[in-house]
């Protein structure tokens, strides 16, 4: 049996519980991009909160085994286990009201939490194996990526921070472990633009699935997964010299959809210095 029918499997037995709105299949299984290394991973919304006994049901009518369970924290309930064959299952669990508190943080509030963002493309990516009116509604609501939002994103991530500009004399003194440091970093602020930019919500905090995302991305440098991953199989000079041009490349892209400069620290940008004020003209409506 194949992840994703043993995902719907799995959702049959979280839909016979009343409380539950909806259950989606998230992860690299609703992305088609799963492999033999990949589990399967629900996410459940439910009416009210779940008690030990919703959440361990499934579990044990479907006879797999425990291996985590955790308590509510940070707005989610969590547990994983593993059938007879060994797959593993990752559920994560919210009250419906959350959802749409967190998708108003990030689209009305501008906030540009990785973890609130990874939750809303999870939703946007995912099926709905059950309660699909809901999660078509959900998805809806997520269709616009706001431009004030695109613009706080490319506005946070510009900053390289002072060590990349020590680059040169980390590579000199052959400071590895802080060298490849600030490279990690400074293709996560790359990655942090380039989602803005396209308008998209950020999948994983760490940026898995790269390629898959990038193929995505409209606006991004020719080649970037390829050339990214030449940055950490090739030489420390090559490393250096091609994150080089991937950031030049990524900022001549930001100014062409209209950024003129960004503000002064602790300024925020006027309308005159909107990085979205040529949007239309330059990416076209959202």
């Amino acid at each position: 049996m194949c992840l994703y029918d043993k995902a719907v499997k799995m959702a049959a037995c979280y839909q016979e519980n009343q409380k539950v709105d909806a259950v989606i299949l998230a992860g690299s299984v609703s992305r088609k991009v799963d492999d033999h290394h990949s589990d399967v991973e629900l996410h459940v919304l439910w009416k009210e909160p779940p008690n030990d006994k919703d959440r361990m049901d499934p579990v044990n009518k479907s006879k797999n085994t425990l291996h985590t369970f955790y308590p509510y924290e940070d707005g989610e309930w969590s547990e994983t286990y593993h059938d007879k064959n060994g797959v593993k299952f990752e559920i994560s669990s919210f009250l419906t009201t959350t959802i749409t508190e967190v998708t108003a943080d990030v689209k009305e509030k501008l906030d540009t939490s990785y973890e609130k963002q990874c939750l809303l493309a999870a939703i946007q990516d995912g099926e709905a194996l059950f309660g699909h009116p809901l999660v078509g509604r959900l998805k809806q609501d997520l269709a616009v990526y706001p431009h004030a939002l695109a613009e706080k994103m490319i506005l946070e991530h510009m900053d390289f921070g002072s060590p990349w500009n020590s680059r040169k004399a980390l590579l000199e003194r052959e400071d590895w472990l802080m060298y490849y440091s600030v490279i990690c970093q400074v293709h996560r602020h790359l990655f942090g633009i380039l989602h803005g930019l396209n308008r998209l919500y950020v999948k994983h905090p760490s940026f898995k699935w790269m390629s898959d995302t990038l193929q995505q991305m409209p606006a991004a440098p020719d080649q970037m997964a390829e050339r990214v991953t030449h940055v950490f199989q090739g030489t420390p000079v090559q490393a250096l010299q091609e994150t080089e041009k991937l950031v030049e490349e990524v900022v001549r892209l930001v100014e062409a959809c209209g950024f003129k400069n960004a503000p002064a620290a602790g300024e925020g940008p006027t309308a005159e210095d909107s990085i979205f004020y040529n949007h239309d003209k330059s990416m076209g409506k959202a």
